[in-house]
């Protein structure tokens, strides 16, 4: 059998200057969490298959990568599987699994925190970072496996939540942009209470509320005229579907209203005032807070795939990308599926590997002011130097010089022009008789 060189499609291989993008930036992220008091966990990639399809994930459910059974209970599994005339490729997945790999790190975290909430503070800052799994299409930016960071607040009901995660995550998205020369980016607040109130004052029927919002949330890739159609084509009432997508169109012609006006204008008798003076208040606090360049607006447009959001929303976009670089909102509900007593709860994630995309795509380059340093030598004549040249490298090593010892190639020329791309300022060639700088 023949092996295969390539990475498993939708994963990829990361080579050195990709690894140390990907670490620049990460610290960055952990720094900047790091002075909002978030602390770092971690969670398994692996979590329960109930945990992960109990129709909170939207249409992540249908990306899951499901970790077959073993042994007898496999065996059990398939005895259900030929039993079952009616089953599904979905369903039968589901028989002859038990486990499988985590398609976001929320669901993990309302797991971790029902397990170990005794001994956590109250309110819990959490920061994540971890790969994640979904079986979906690859294509720019989007993989198969890739890296999640979130930031997570469990015990605060208070809008000072939404706050501080969107304070937080423009601030490190600001940092790490300002490198490639981007200053400014767009941070949209929407509330999963207005998509509902907007969806019963059209007349829709609240258990279908869910699949309207996932077919709504199609509107960056399909439009506004995409959005309706496939509603329609649903089974959807066309006067309903006409009257709710009118609500949006209203918006786009006057995308300056603020959450309060446009609550009047659309479903002021299905909703109270509450969710309006939120987001109010959170525009007008974050503002104060993060840099000038930074847009914040009400967009009532937004909805986020995920089932398990309750209220705030929020959503990042930069100029020039079609897709968000970062997203998430409340889901207060989501703990007490684990422990049977619900949290408030708020959390914000970025995507990391888009973030990765856009960095290269403008050219980032490492600006580091560590000393590089190389030592080559020549094994012919200086072969009995090298302990010379490693005690050498071991002192320069402790005083926070980045040096390598290698034997000096043949093409000596090519040798040193790689080493200079890597970023090395100083190479000196060791022969018999050399003196060490």
């Amino acid at each position: 059998m023949k092996f295969i060189q390539t990475p498993v499609k939708g994963m990829q291989d990361f080579l050195p200057e990709d690894m140390t993008l990907r670490q620049h930036v990460l610290g960055v992220i952990r720094d900047t969490y790091g002075r909002y008091g978030f602390t770092q966990i971690g969670t398994p990639v692996m979590e329960h298959i109930e945990n992960l399809t109990g129709k909170n994930g939207g249409e992540n459910e249908k990306l899951i990568f499901k970790v077959e059974k073993r042994g007898r209970e496999l065996e059990k599994g398939l005895q259900k599987v030929r039993q079952s005339e009616s089953a599904g490729a979905d369903e039968a997945g589901t028989m002859l699994a038990d486990s499988a790999l985590r398609y976001d790190l929320t669901v993990p975290l309302c797991r971790y925190y029902s397990n170990h909430k005794n001994d956590l503070p109250t309110p819990f800052k959490a920061l994540q970072i971890g790969d994640v799994f979904r079986a979906d299409r690859p294509q720019k930016g989007r993989f198969r496996q890739f890296t999640q960071c979130d930031i997570d607040i469990i015990g605060d009901p208070s809008i000072m939540a939404e706050i501080e995660l969107i304070a937080a995550t423009s601030e490190a998205l600001h940092r790490i942009f300002v490198e490639v020369g981007v200053s400014g980016f767009t941070v949209h607040v929407g509330d999963r209470r207005i998509l509902r109130a907007m969806a019963k004052s059209a007349g829709f029927d609240e258990d279908e509320y869910d699949e309207v919002f996932i077919i709504l949330d199609k509107m960056d890739k399909i439009g506004m005229d995409g959005v309706r159609d496939e509603l329609i084509q649903s089974g959807y009432d066309a006067g309903k579907v006409e009257k709710y997508v009118g609500f949006f169109r209203m918006f786009r012609e006057d995308e300056t209203q603020d959450a309060a006006a446009f609550i009047e204008k659309t479903c002021s008798g299905c909703i109270g005032e509450e969710a309006g003076r939120d987001i109010a208040a959170i525009l007008s606090a974050a503002r104060a807070m993060i840099s000038e360049d930074i847009t914040l607006k009400f967009d009532p447009t937004l909805v986020r795939g995920m089932s398990y959001y309750t209220g705030t929303i929020f959503e990042i976009s930069i100029d020039n990308y079609s897709f968000s670089i970062a997203g998430g909102g409340r889901y207060d509900r989501m703990v007490g599926r684990f422990c049977g007593q619900d949290a408030p709860a708020c959390g914000f994630s970025i995507g990391f590997e888009r973030i990765i995309t856009i960095m290269r795509d403008l050219g980032w380059k490492e600006n580091s002011d560590i000393q590089k340093k190389a030592y080559l030598v020549d094994m012919k004549s200086a072969s009995g130097r090298i302990t010379d040249v490693f005690a050498r490298a071991a002192a320069e090593r402790a005083a926070g010089v980045r040096v390598i010892v290698q034997p000096l190639k043949k093409n000596a020329k090519f040798q040193v022009e790689t080493l200079e791309k890597e970023g090395y300022t100083h190479i000196q060639k060791v022969y018999g008789d050399t003196q060490l700088d």
